[in-house]
């Protein structure tokens, strides 16, 4: 199933993509959020007839597919070729920091560079929704436990997160800077999830082409091993990493300004677009 979630910020409805239509479903579930994102809610979802389904009229606003998540959790350098192009090493565990989940925003909302940005980057990401409580779960267990997939934009201050001292999620959490989406697509539809095309441009120009094939760190093992360090609920949200092509692997390194256009992309999981602009709001 294709799941999304329209309307204004902060009254979004759910609904289900299907034959390319989209219709409501909050008949069924009222969001896509915690609980609702389990395999009984899933469940109730996949046994109604799609075509019975009110069709939602317009071109409503897609919001973020997922709401409200109590966890953002992202893996830094997962990515063998991305590591490459910032000349680290590849991590014997994965690395793990945190985004804030008030910075979730649609797929196509606008991104806003924060207050003193200097260096605000592009990272196209394979995020995961967990779907099930998880803790201690094994790897051969753990698709069990996602609910989904979706595309994530992990937008990035540079200069927050690595010349500012202490953890990278200074540079992580900014106000939107994770759009999440257009649609949280369920385990099913995805025939390999470590085999999916990726790609980001930026004002037209492309920057990132790359697969989840060269992740270092898969799915079910990122997934199992988070569940050693805490307890993930349903609807968190794990990004998992970026391939190469980001602006501070550029020689010179180029950072995004106000007025660029940022489009991505993973095959099967939908696309994104975010203008750029500068800081608006205290």
């Amino acid at each position: 199933m294709k799941l999304v979630r329209y309307g204004e910020p902060g009254h979004e409805k759910p609904g289900l993509i299907h034959g390319g239509t989209l219709r409501d479903i909050g008949h069924i579930v009222p969001d896509l959020a915690g609980e609702h994102l389990g395999r009984e809610s899933l469940g109730r979802i996949r046994a109604a007839n799609p075509d019975d389904l009110p069709v939602v009229d317009g071109s409503p606003r897609i919001g973020p597919c997922v709401a409200r998540p109590c966890n953002f959790i992202a893996v830094g350098l997962n990515f063998a070729d991305h590591a490459a192009e910032t000349g680290a090493p590849i991590p014997k565990e994965p690395i793990l920091f945190n985004k804030a989940p008030n910075c979730i925003v649609g797929p196509n909302d606008t991104v806003m560079l924060p207050k003193a940005s200097e260096k605000s980057d592009w990272e196209v990401e394979l995020a995961i929704v967990i779907g099930a409580r998880t803790s201690y779960v094994n790897e051969k267990e753990a698709m069990d436990h996602v609910a989904g997939f979706c595309v994530c934009n992990d937008v990035s201050e540079r200069a927050f997160q690595t010349e500012r001292g202490g953890q990278w999620m200074k540079g992580k959490g900014c106000a939107t800077f994770g759009p999440l989406g257009p649609w949280l697509v369920t385990p099913d539809e995805i025939a390999d999830v470590q085999a999916l095309d990726m790609w980001l441009d930026v004002n037209g120009r492309r920057m990132q082409t790359g697969s989840t094939a060269t992740m270092i760190f898969n799915v079910v093992q990122i997934v199992s091993y988070i569940s050693h360090f805490m307890v993930l609920e349903p609807g968190d949200v794990i990004t998992t990493g970026t391939p190469p092509g980001v602006g501070l692997g550029m020689k010179p390194p180029v950072f995004l300004k106000p007025g660029d256009v940022m489009a991505l992309g993973i095959a099967g999981l939908g696309e994104q677009k975010q203008s750029v602009v500068g800081w608006t709001r205290g």
